[in-house]
């Protein structure tokens, strides 16, 4: 195992050479020479709305220099809102679908097919000096893989004083280059007093003072002006008011990403990033490229996927007909965004105004609708995207059947050469209803490339398309059909000429 002051000998080297270059070569350039390195913080339990509450000057001054993103979960029967979830997806960088850990049991999980990320960074650049340490010891003894260089399991006696302390120690001793620490105070403050108690500030308070340390020896190091640190901060899970997780409630299925380091904006709030872009933005920051093959969900947080539905985040409005949403929730509009349009002539009549047709909605708001039918498990959809719900427009009395059609801009292609159509996509199915998705080439007739009548949960898809000869445009229509039946949900939809 190589200590990196080699590597980061050359590194100065070169950037002294660099400055030296003269005023036709960057600055970009010189800060570029720099050693990349990584420090992920856990807090067990945190809510991000609560810290904002608390005495928690540390992590504001990272919200302030960086960017903070509320980021929710899934619910049962995708898995419980409970830490051996929560810690595999933040660490693995996919959803528990992939990963297989549903519980604290751990029964299923497949960290073989998707391990680590610093298990990656190993077999990546074994050189690399990776650390985990954590409060909770199935963290470093059975999330993290025997490859990461240390796992430390604070004992029970130490608890988060003695992970703090372990943490500080290796970033002041040693020369890490990615680190994972997890405190466990507040989900114990969670479950003694609840979320709304005193508490839990007080215990976010107390986490704060350690992030504050452990962030204050990262950078007092005596190299830190040569190396490049991107810190990022999270939970694996929420907490109700009365205390507990597990269950599909809003505040049990939150979480968030605090994010300060290269590429950032600081004071930014985004809505597009979630806790599976962490393990993806640690391998892109020290230069690991991700492999397709992988399957990771997430993303590195400084390449954000442009998406039209996202555009109309600010045109969202509050409720009119759903009671079970608070009335000052923004989440919903039935105007597409430039480009796209809602075909609703064979729609019928009445219904949930919300749902008459395609809708464009937000995890937020389209949960609350109803919990516990798998709206929760939508996790592959981002910000702002596109609802079909059946179910939920038959909640008052309509006329005739759900018949929607949402359809996309036109997208280039080239004649007689394959495309690929490509879109996050979440269905459930209750007979007679239907998904069905058809091209259409340069004004012509729509033709089926796809149809859904069985439950297709939280899909990735990616559809090749046989572009005839001549064709320059495509079009892409999304028509559900149904009675009182269930949803569909879609996202991210792009083409991509051969």
């Amino acid at each position: 195992m190589t200590t990196g002051v080699s590597r980061r000998t050359l590194l100065i080297g070169a950037a002294t050479a660099v400055l030296a270059a003269g005023p036709l070569v960057s600055v970009a350039a010189a800060a570029a020479a720099k050693v990349p390195k990584v420090l992920v913080i856990g807090l067990d339990g945190a809510l991000l709305n609560r810290i904002k509450d608390a005495d928690a000057p540390h992590l504001k001054a990272l919200m302030a220099g960086g960017l903070t993103a509320a980021s929710s979960l899934y619910a049962k029967p995708m898995a419980e809102t409970s830490s051996g979830p929560g810690w595999s997806t933040i660490i693995t960088g996919v959803w528990p679908d992939k990963h297989g850990v549903r519980d604290n049991t751990f029964v299923g999980a497949n960290y073989a097919r998707y391990p680590d990320f610093l298990t990656r960074v190993e077999t990546a650049k074994p050189a690399l000096s990776t650390y985990a340490v954590a409060s909770w010891a199935p963290i470093p003894n059975t999330i993290f893989s025997s490859k990461v260089d240390t796992r430390v399991a604070t004992p029970e006696a130490e608890y988060d004083t003695g992970t703090t302390a372990r943490a500080v120690a290796r970033l002041k001793d040693a020369d890490p280059d990615a680190v994972f620490v997890a405190l466990d105070n507040v989900d114990h403050a969670g479950h003694s007093s609840g979320a709304a108690s005193q508490a839990y500030l007080d215990a976010i308070h107390g986490v704060d003072a350690q992030t504050g340390a452990i962030v204050a020896a990262l950078r007092a190091r005596a190299s830190y002006g040569q190396e490049d640190w991107l810190i990022m901060v999270t939970a694996d899970h929420g907490h109700t008011d009365a205390g507990g997780h597990g269950g599909s409630s809003w505040q049990e299925r939150q979480t968030f990403v605090i994010a300060d380091g290269p590429g950032v904006s600081a004071g930014s709030t985004r809505h597009d990033v979630k806790i599976v872009d962490i393990a993806a933005s640690a391998l892109a920051h020290l230069g690991v490229p991700v492999d397709p093959a992988w399957g990771l969900d997430g993303r590195p947080l400084n390449v954000p996927s442009a998406d039209a539905f996202d555009t109309l985040r600010g045109a969202l409005g509050t409720r009119v007909d759903e009671s079970g949403i608070g009335s000052t929730v923004l989440g919903f509009t039935r105007t597409p965004p430039a480009g796209w349009s809602v075909d609703n002539s064979r729609m019928g009549t009445g219904g949930v105004t919300e749902w008459r047709g395609w809708s464009f909605t937000t995890d937020e708001f389209w949960t609350k609708t109803e919990r516990d039918q798998q709206r929760e498990s939508n996790v592959r959809s981002r910000n702002v995207f596109a609802v079909a719900d059946g179910d939920e427009w038959h909640d008052r009395s309509v006329t005739g059947t759900f018949d929607s059609t949402l359809i996309s801009p036109a997208y280039p292609v080239t004649g007689g050469r394959p495309a690929t159509l490509a879109f996050s996509t979440h269905y459930r199915q209750e007979a007679p209803q239907k998904g069905e998705v058809l091209v259409s080439y340069d004004g012509g007739a729509p033709v089926s490339v796809k149809t859904y009548t069985a439950d297709a949960i939280a899909r990735s898809e990616s559809l090749t398309l046989q572009v005839p000869a001549g064709a320059a445009q495509a079009r892409v229509r999304f028509r559900y059909t149904g009675g009182n039946n269930w949803y569909w949900v879609i996202d991210g939809v792009k083409i991509t000429a051969g």
